[in-house]
């Protein structure tokens, strides 16, 4: 979407005073459209005419007041809050920055250069909405990020574009916030549009298709399902093209309201579908009349189709639906990015419909946005992608050429004949270079990033034509480009038949142009298997690469590769056992991103590869092959996280941008980065970022991948020196009680085979809370469950087989040390009592009768050992954190382990005594109370009475509607203050001897006072 949507803007637009505005407006030109003046501001430096920009712009025609004179709300170069940097201006609202104004000399014409200068400036202004970035010629504006912006050109100004203008800064205008108010009801107005358009699309395709079928019984029910679809992309091309003038006004109404006529009046009949039949043929071929003509746009879209020009349609339906549809303005309404939201919905819909016909019970986990991965991918992620690759290489191409701007910006005026055709020459060569650009997205949906590379390549062929009106003089002469774009710059392949059309049709409503043809695109995006090229494996879906871009390949391969890859485990076995064979760098629990990613390295030997993917690349065991693939045989440029879910509707968290060359290059330098917030990420603030050199993963245990600080590095690299817990201590998992576990666990022990379990909510530091559980561990009760039994509980009527595994009781009738799967801090005790424990909790047992398990547990629990872990495996504040069996066994154990062990071992053991005896001593207090008061839910600050003085500890009771007389306050008084003393003894024994051990374990370590500062102010 642009800044406004169109009908929200117009709506404004259309509330100014058109007298004022005229008024304005005259001023206006009289100085911006003074072509002198424009000469003379072309001519001046940028310091020169910075305060006279302000000056002429923001108070004359806007109404702001300068600095210095009194009560000023707009001043020049505002210091940031946070660093000693400038803003060129900034608007002031009670004296704190509303909007920062960054400005630079007309020989800087890409407004896109200044505009991580302009948003570094607004991220060190709180309150600051508003960003403005100008050349004096040019302005632009954003309203709080940099994801969608309005360009004005003030020399080249039209009424109605001032019109914009005023209401984006008008003094008034700004300070009450209105530019932000109609952003705002633009989004909301949008997503209204995107609901009801998309309940409408859906409405016409259902009756569409189920009118086929009962007019068409003789016809392949999925067949005409995919026609239905054909059908209603010529209706929405048809739709766009009327309100935007590439066809007559109101074409489709007219069309029924012609038909209306033949029937009702002339009593010439034909079916309405024939009428539309003979308008899509118009499409094809041209038509010339005497009222109107039709272009003839074709692309393929509208070519001779066998089944949709031999098909029946119900009048009603195409009467009510098509009139329904055309009441929409899909110029000011309705624009492409809507429409890409509504395509992805659909995708999910045409998976249930086709799973219908075929007979197939539909399976709401493995829909088609599910299985296949289909998420619509936001702007802000295919803009920051589209611009750190295609971006990138034209920066390079830029450089190479030694095409610099300002040397345009200068005009032809007194340079020498030689020195213009240089000038020249560069435009041509970077213009023909741009058109060599490959860019594909081998899994390309609707078309996101197609569409989003298409107006970045657009954008840059118009930065060409402006840098050549500036070098000869005269008007701006704007090439028609996007027709060459369409055809040599962009490639997309996808599994779907669907997605391929409305890819195709995306880029047709973005570029369709009055009086020219469609491209075909049949060429350039196709239906196909991006993984698999073997027919027997994918049948007709199988896609040779080479084959179908038998070009492309001949030089290497495409020059970029961008998207949002498919992910998820649903692979069917047929080609399972085709991945097992031949994708050697993806094996157990494959998931069809890494699959991707994996494919690009066999089929490309040249290019950049910039996808958007889940993060657990970075951290999952069974990834650990991929992740040294890339380390050995690419540069990785770049690995920026966003914690923040990108899409809603998935069931991944935290998103990963990764960007690599195929290149081998494990020297390279990786800048690794992460935002927490996806405005974080948008605004480029608050993002951690590192650079390390890619081969240091290499060293990691299982090639882990973490996002880390430059200072962390070292503290890193030393607990990659150490051994491993696994080295002295052997691990294992718990039992599984599936979906059996409502059979399987009583609170009772029933026999001598029921064993006391414990979960992983029952384990504390040093402490097991055992909750009283026991498990049914006859090894012959598998033989006596059935189907029918696991059905007893609720939500278990779907299951249909038994599942579920026990382990032999050695491994927990032994002393163990047991730690708590789920959490972000590791969290473990002893087991002397031959406690069960089920998946959620990890065992750790002696290999030698040398080491001690006090040992380890009291580095486990110490406070060094999570953030060690945290640093480890980044898994601060996630919220399914977890500590996996394999990362705990590589956790890092220094050689030296045993000249700590007897002093780990006895503050262990001495500490676990303590711990114990505070519970009790706790507990001995709460039981007074509960059983004298017959409290039965009791708080947590009552819970933890010893934190509490002695009016909030009453506070407590009375809020638990427990009455005292004064005397019983008085002896409660008493005996609290006692216990509070008693028991605080034992607590500051506890944190004493707590910090003691995190002493030895620093100590055991290694680490600094500096390093050990570090990683406790920064994980």
């Amino acid at each position: 979407m642009s800044l406004f949507q169109k009908s929200v803007e117009k709506k404004y637009l259309n509330e100014l005073d058109s007298v004022l505005i005229e008024q304005k407006y005259q001023k206006f030109q009289s100085y911006f459209g003074n072509p002198s003046i424009q000469e003379n501001i072309r001519n001046s430096k940028e310091e020169q005419f910075q305060e006279g920009f302000l000056r002429e712009l923001f108070v004359l025609i806007f109404g702001y007041t300068l600095n210095p004179q009194p009560n000023f709300n707009l001043t020049t170069e505002l210091k940031n809050i946070t660093n000693s940097k400038k803003a060129d201006g900034a608007i002031l609202k009670n004296g704190e920055a509303l909007a920062v104004i960054e400005l630079k000399g007309t020989d800087t014409t890409d407004l896109d250069k200044i505009e991580t200068q302009a948003f570094g400036y607004k991220n060190h202004h709180p309150k600051c909405v508003y960003v403005i970035t100008s050349n004096f010629e040019k302005l632009r504006f954003y309203i709080q990020n940099a994801v969608d912006h309005i360009d004005f050109d003030l020399f080249n100004l039209t009424k109605d574009q001032f019109s914009l203008l005023w209401i984006c800064l008008e003094k008034d205008n700004l300070l009450n916030g209105l530019p932000q108010k109609i952003k705002e009801s633009s989004l909301l107005q949008e997503e209204n549009i995107t609901k009801k358009l998309y309940a409408d699309y859906s409405k016409f395709r259902e009756a569409i298709y189920n009118n086929l079928v009962k007019n068409n019984p003789e016809t392949d029910k999925l067949l005409l399902f995919k026609k239905t679809q054909k059908l209603l992309d010529r209706f929405l091309f048809i739709f766009f093209a009327e309100d935007r003038l590439l066809l007559p006004p109101n074409s489709i109404s007219e069309i029924v309201k012609q038909w209306t006529t033949l029937k009702d009046e002339l009593d010439e009949y034909v079916p309405l579908y024939d009428r539309f039949k003979k308008y899509f043929g118009y499409m094809n071929t041209g038509y010339k009349g005497k009222k109107y003509d039709v272009y003839a746009y074709n692309g393929g879209l509208f070519a001779p189709d066998e089944i949709l020009d031999t098909i029946s349609i119900d009048d009603d339906i195409l009467h009510y639906h098509t009139l329904a549809l055309s009441n929409y303005d899909f110029e000011t309404d309705v624009d492409v990015n809507i429409l890409g939201h509504i395509f992805e919905h659909s995708l999910g819909e045409i998976e249930n419909v086709q799973a219908q016909i075929k007979g197939e019970k539909v399976d709401s986990q493995k829909t088609k946005r599910k299985k296949d991965g289909i998420f619509y991918t936001p702007k802000f992620i295919t803009k920051y992608i589209v611009e750190n690759t295609i971006g990138k290489l034209c920066d390079e191409k830029r450089k190479e050429l030694d095409l610099v701007d300002e040397e345009y910006a200068k005009g032809r005026k007194n340079r020498k004949r030689d020195t213009i055709k240089i000038l020249d020459d560069k435009l041509n060569e970077y213009r023909n270079w741009l058109l060599t650009l490959t860019i594909l997205d081998p899994a390309c949906g609707s078309g996101a990033f197609l569409n989003q590379a298409l107006d970045f390549l657009i954008i840059e062929h118009r930065k060409i034509d402006d840098l050549r009106a500036q070098l000869f003089g005269g008007g701006l002469v704007l090439s028609d480009i996007t027709t060459d774009i369409l055809e040599k710059n962009i490639y997309g392949v996808d599994l779907n038949e669907e997605s391929v059309e409305i890819a195709k049709l995306s880029l047709w409503l973005r570029t369709a142009k009055k009086g020219r043809k469609l491209n075909s695109l049949t060429n350039n995006i196709k239906c196909g298997n991006s993984l698999i090229d073997d027919p027997e494996i994918a049948g007709e879906k199988a896609f040779n690469w080479q084959k179908e871009f038998p070009e492309i390949f001949a030089n290497g391969g495409f020059d970029v590769v961008i998207g949002n890859p498919p992910y998820g485990i649903f692979i069917d076995p047929k080609s399972q056992d085709h991945f097992n064979r031949h994708f050697p760098f993806t094996n157990y629990k494959t998931n069809l991103y890494i699959l991707f990613i994996e494919r690009m390295l066999q089929i490309f030997n040249k290019g950049t590869v910039h996808f958007i993917i889940p993060k657990s690349l970075l951290f999952n065991t069974y990834f650990e092959a991929i992740r040294k693939a890339l380390i050995l045989n690419t540069e990785i440029e770049e690995i920026y996280t966003i914690t923040e879910k990108v899409f809603e509707d998935a069931e991944v968290g935290s998103s990963l941008l990764l960007k690599f060359k195929i290149k081998i290059n494990p020297e390279n330098i990786t800048r690794l980065a992460v935002a927490e917030k996806i405005e974080n990420f948008i605004m480029n603030y608050n993002v951690l970022e590192n650079k390390v050199p890619q081969s240091f993963f290499l060293d990691v245990p299982n090639c882990e991948i973490s996002i880390i600080s430059s200072s962390s590095q070292s503290i890193l690299k030393k607990l990659h020196s150490y051994k491993q817990v696994k080295d002295y201590y052997s691990l294992k998992n718990g039992l599984n009680p599936g979906n059996v576990k409502h059979i399987l666990i009583s609170e009772n022990k029933e026999s001598e085979l029921h064993k006391p379990i414990i979960w992983g909510r029952d384990i504390s530091r040093y402490i097991i809370s055992w909750s009283g559980n026991y498990i049914n561990y006859d090894s012959s009760i598998v033989n006596r469950i059935s189907i029918e039994d696991i059905k007893t509980k609720e939500g278990m009527n779907k299951q249909n087989r038994i599942d579920f595994a026990l382990r032999t009781p050695d491994l927990f009738e032994n002393k163990k040390l047991l730690i708590r799967k789920t959490g972000d801090s590791l969290i473990s005790c002893i087991d002397e009592n031959n406690y069960y424990f089920d998946t959620l909790v990890h065992g750790i047992y002696l290999k030698e009768e040398k080491n001690s398990l006090e040992a380890l547990l009291a580095i486990l629990n110490s406070k060094p050992a999570t953030l060690f872990y945290r640093l480890l495996h980044d898994i601060k504040g996630k919220v399914f954190a977890k500590i996996s069996l394999d990362n705990l066994g590589t956790f890092p154990i220094p050689s030296n382990l045993n000249s700590y062990s007897n002093e780990l071992t006895e503050s262990a053991i001495y500490l676990s005594s303590k711990i114990f005896l505070f519970n009790k001593e706790k507990e001995i207090f709460i039981k007074l109370l509960a059983t004298k008061y017959d409290l039965i839910k009791i708080s947590n600050k009552l819970l933890n009475w010893f934190d509490l003085d002695a009016k909030n500890f009453l506070s407590e009771l009375s809020a638990h509607k427990i009455k005292l007389t004064l005397s019983e306050e008085s002896g409660w008084i008493q005996y609290f203050l006692k216990e509070k003393e008693r028991i605080k003894n034992f607590k500051v024994d506890i944190e004493s001897t707590e910090e003691k051990i995190d002493q030895l374990v620093y100590e055991l370590y290694g680490l600094t006072s500096e390093e050990i500062k570090i990683i406790e102010e920064t994980i």
